[in-house]
């Protein structure tokens, strides 16, 4: 998620809270999450502490209705630095953390998803494709497939070996180098960037596929409806707001009927609230599924 160009923190915003994938985060009381990052560079301790901060708000907050990407990071970062008052930071501290944040945060963020998807991967990280997904384009003629947030590439792969043209794109360099070692291996070709879904040329009529595992909810509905060909197909699974109820979940979360709203321009195929272990959850929680198709004018 990262550009040789200057990043707003509105980036940092969308990147951590918007479009990134759902992991569930560690309950863990403010005290506690402060002496866990106590060893921490002083930049990397903003970020942890924001993404802290973050992972308890409602989604109503996070993803507040009505507003541009600009109002809605102005909004949130006026709640993060009440929030920061209340834990007994100064103004002049309160100004330094957002300044971090807006300094070191995309680079954290690329980090922290190395970190999680290959450093130091969880036994419930599935690495096995998305089951809704193979589902989904099962019988289907392979064509030209993008794969949002791809990470170590478990989908990019799978679809490469059905004969698909695959593009996989995350802002974590290592999982997508490890993506491109597992092609290599498998003697397959996949097509990747490290970038992040605002710097993606989604393009326009340009893909047979979309694949949103876990990659956010209805963010990408505008670049995703224009980059889909007519006939193209959108697949995308998320935790459902339900599952805050029994974790505490970072990004890739929808609430009811949040994607068939989102996505008018496409045509549902399937769409379901299911009960499910989830790619990224150690225990069954609800989700959402959705497919849809472009009609062919």
């Amino acid at each position: 998620m990262q550009s040789q160009s200057a990043i707003r923190i509105v980036a940092l915003v969308l990147a951590i809270v918007w479009t990134g994938r759902g992991v569930p985060c560690q309950s863990v009381t403010r005290p506690e999450n402060e002496r866990r990052i106590a060893s921490l560079p002083e930049d990397q301790q903003a970020f942890e502490r924001f993404r802290f901060w973050t992972s308890g708000l409602p989604q109503s907050e996070l993803q507040p209705a009505g507003l541009a990407p600009e109002g809605a990071e102005a909004a949130l970062l006026t709640k993060y630095a009440a929030w920061l008052a209340e834990g007994g930071f100064g103004r002049e501290e309160v100004a330094k953390q957002i300044a971090l944040l807006k300094k070191r945060g995309p680079a954290a963020d690329a980090e922290f998803w190395n970190k999680y998807l290959v450093s130091e991967r969880r036994d419930w990280v599935k690495l096995e494709p998305n089951a809704f997904l193979v589902e989904m384009v099962k019988g289907r003629k392979p064509g030209k497939a993008l794969d949002v947030s791809m990470g170590q590439g478990r989908n990019t792969i799978w679809l490469a070996q059905q004969g698909w043209d695959t593009t996989g794109f995350d802002p974590a360099d290592q999982a997508v180098a490890e993506a491109r070692a597992t092609a290599l291996r498998l003697g397959l070709t996949i097509h990747t960037e490290i970038t992040t879904d605002e710097q993606f040329d989604f393009g326009e009529n340009r893909w047979d596929l979309v694949v949103l595992s876990y990659a956010g909810c209805s963010q990408l509905a505008r670049q995703v409806q224009r980059a889909i060909k007519p006939g193209g197909l959108l697949v995308e699974e998320a935790f459902h707001t339900d599952a805050l109820k029994t974790m505490k979940i970072g990004g890739s979360l929808c609430g009811p009927g949040d994607l068939p709203h989102a996505f008018q321009e496409l045509r549902v195929l399937r769409y379901e609230e299911p009960i499910a272990k989830p790619d990224f959850a150690p225990r069954p929680a609800r989700v959402v599924r959705f497919a849809a198709e472009k009609p062919v004018e």
